[in-house]
């Protein structure tokens, strides 16, 4: 089987799983853990390694067919206050002590359930500023983390405007004397951090803005001409230390070449007081400033990291997974490789000094943020143990490093890179290309990716690929209107939602060293316009960060002035001209880095199936791939016998599947009020296994009926 992308005959019928049957994989439950009375869930990824993986075995393939709802949480009717809005399915709770605790609304409320019935137990809500009103991740909170503190529980949480709270597990009162306090009405006092503060302290945009008469105003941060900073992940403790990230304005609506970089700063999780930050972008004398060109390091920003992190205690390293600079489709205003965008960074948590880090994509003009955090695993690759860690990508690639030394444990090879036609813009000659394992789904669109069931049909799909203008290489760089070759909108595969997006983070199973991925085959099509065209620059109502205009933007709906390539949809009378499955799940042993299974994420709808079932090109052809899953990502879970994954059938229900680990195969299915997005968590709570769904509006909680456990 072709790893990178699935062969038109690998799926043969609805359902099945991928060819290679792997045996040995299941893992037995830990001794007594299914009469456990509690077990604890205590970062939003289950652990620091990122893994989503549990050891309770109570829930089982022999009884999974059993789980029922055991309670919901609806944010609109269950929260005593006003959470500002509907509630967006990306906030996993922890459960610690009896509670589940999690984000939630456009206020990023803090709420604390009871874990047996999920009645709210306590909330807490940052006052409004404009900072919070501005924030356009004010609804992406993902959770908030968890630390003992000289034996008492507290939670960390970092809010859309930029606050960082210490709060009492048991009570959600903002911890009195923690941090540096926020001089604003209705703030607590003598409590928090301003981290706005702190993140411009000695920036040189900052500087020059104070000599020259300015002052700070806590409830604007940062000067919108300057920049604008946010977050949608929650902080990191390691080692008492709290790492906070941070988000910018979202690229795709930029049009301007200002902005604050999003250092990572790190807290006393005792005090609050500030350890350290790091420069994502390198100011003079520090690694990687050669890579910022212009003087673009000065007056640039964002970098940071939006998407969780990860961490080894032991070792003492933090891992940061980082996004572009400003702009996610035009950087001819930053040349050079931009360190460190698009990068995992390793960094001592205690002193802030690199350890290491890798950059996965250069000078980002494709927004290849790097979306979900690394999975760390022990793996055993040619007789090596290896302290592995594992990236997940836009782009579909599965980075593999030793996360001790940064080593990649497969050569990643530099390749010749597609170079751009749009007037400043200059792109890096090569791009880093692992060269294993294979892709997980689909890169660029070739010849080699076209359905080729018979002669007669890949010649078909390759006449409509051809004249539609489809195919693209990997890094196809976005055109301009105007252009000289006469090009329309660049397609660019996969798109901006992956391959793997901040919807559908990895899981992996660390007993085995198997990594298991949700992806999708994203495309997307952009081409730039001068940037004082732009919809969003024409647009005098709305707010946006910095000064200068750039000289290119992303284009909406704009007439591109070339010869029109003919409007083809990429099917044969309904017959997709893409291999598929649309949507995946792929189960890779990262202890060799082949493939066990791919399978469908879901199943794709009915009428889809039958199409192809009775297309009458396909009339007496073997291995027709006729469940080409659907788009999107799945949630899921890992656990001692089986992986959970959320998904549809194809009559559009929604469901809770049980996965083999091994073979890729349904082992159960039960349904569910709706479906699950961005992850699942699971936790013991009185003797019963609960596994939480996020999804629109709150959270769904299954579990076993009692008279079910043993």
């Amino acid at each position: 089987m072709t790893k990178g992308f699935l062969q038109s005959s690998s799926l043969p019928g609805l359902g099945a799983a991928v060819a290679l049957a792997v045996g040995g994989l299941l893992v037995a439950g830990q001794p007594g853990a299914a009469q456990q009375q509690s077990v604890e869930w205590t970062h939003i990824n289950g652990d620091e390694s990122s893994t989503r993986y549990s050891q309770l075995d109570q829930i089982d393939p022999s009884n999974f067919w059993r789980l029922q709802v055991a309670w919901e949480w609806d944010g609109q009717e269950d929260s005593p206050i006003d959470l500002g809005g509907g509630v967006n399915p990306r906030g996993l709770p922890i459960y610690v002590d009896g509670k589940l605790i999690t984000t939630s609304g456009p206020k990023r409320t803090i709420v604390a359930m009871d874990a047996g019935t999920g009645e709210t137990l306590w909330t807490f809500q940052e006052p409004e500023t404009f900072r919070w009103e501005y924030s356009m991740r004010a609804n992406h909170g993902k959770g908030v983390s968890y630390a003992e503190i000289d034996g008492r529980g507290v939670v960390f949480i970092q809010t859309p405007a930029f606050f960082l709270w210490a709060l009492d597990a048991e009570t959600g009162e903002p911890l009195e004397g923690w941090g540096t306090g926020v001089p604003l009405d209705e703030f607590p006092d003598n409590s928090g951090v301003d981290l706005v503060a702190d993140l411009i302290d000695g920036w040189g945009p900052w500087e020059d803005y104070v000599e020259a008469g300015g002052t700070y105003d806590p409830d604007m941060g940062i000067p919108l001409e300057l920049g604008y900073i946010t977050s949608s992940s929650p902080p990191i403790v390691v080692n008492d230390v709290v790492v906070v990230g941070n988000s910018a304005e979202q690229g795709y609506n930029q049009t301007r070449i200002e902005n604050v970089p999003g250092d990572i700063l790190a807290y006393d999780a005792r005090t609050g007081e500030q350890l350290w930050k790091f420069h994502v972008i390198p100011r003079p004398g520090e690694y990687g400033h050669e890579t910022w060109e212009n003087d673009a390091w000065y007056w640039s920003g964002n970098i940071g990291s939006w998407a969780p992190m990860s961490a080894d205690s032991e070792l003492g390293l933090v891992y940061i997974p980082t996004k572009g600079g400003v702009m996610d489709y035009y950087g001819g205003f930053r040349p050079g490789d931009n360190l460190f965008g698009n990068s995992v960074l390793a960094l001592d948590v205690q002193t802030g000094e690199r350890v290491w880090h890798y950059q996965l994509v250069r000078h980002d003009i494709w927004n290849y943020d790097t979306p979900v955090a690394p999975v760390l695993m022990d793996v055993t690759v040619d007789g090596e143990e290896i302290p592995g860690i594992f990236q997940a990508s836009k782009q579909a690639y599965l980075y593999a490093f030793n996360r001790e030394t940064g080593e990649p444990i497969w050569p990643i090879e530099d390749r010749p890179a597609p170079q751009s036609n749009v007037p400043g813009e200059q792109l890096p000659e090569t791009q880093p290309h692992p060269t294993w394992p294979e892709p997980y789904d689909l890169q660029g669109r070739t010849e080699e990716h076209l359905i080729d069931y018979t002669p007669e049909i890949f010649e078909m799909a390759r006449d409509i690929a051809e004249r539609g203008g489809h195919f693209a290489p990997l890094f196809n760089p976005p055109t301009h209107v105007g252009n000289e070759e006469g090009a329309g909108p660049a397609r660019l595969c996969p798109g901006s939602t992956g391959g793997v997006n901040i919807s559908g983070p990895a899981a992996g199973d660390p007993e085995s060293g198997v990594i298991f991925i949700t992806s999708h085959q994203g495309c997307g099509s952009t081409i730039l316009v001068p940037g004082e065209e732009s919809s969003f620059e024409q647009d005098e109502t709305s707010l946006r960060q910095g000064t200068t205009v750039a000289d290119w933007a992303r284009g909406l709906g704009v007439d591109w002035g070339g010869e029109d390539v003919e409007d083809l949809p990429e099917h044969i009378d309904g017959l997709p001209i893409w291999k598929g499955p649309q949507g995946r799940i792929s189960a890779i042993d990262m202890n060799t880095g082949e493939y066990l299974w791919v399978i469908p994420n879901g199943d794709a709808p009915a009428a889809e199936q039958e199409l192809i079932r009775n297309h009458p090109l396909l009339e007496g052809v073997d291995g027709v791939m006729y469940n080409r899953g659907r788009g999107g990502h799945s949630a899921m879970l890992v656990t001692p016998s089986m992986l959970m994954a959320t998904g549809q059938t194809s009559e559009g229900a929604t469901r809770l599947f049980a996965i083999d680990k091994g073979t890729g195969e349904r082992l159960g299915q039960v349904q569910t009020p709706q479906l699950g997005r961005y992850g699942i968590m699971t936790y013991m709570h009185e003797g019963r296994q609960f596994v939480v769904l996020p999804v629109q509006g709150g959270y769904t909680a299954l579990a076993l009926p009692q008279e079910a456990i043993q």
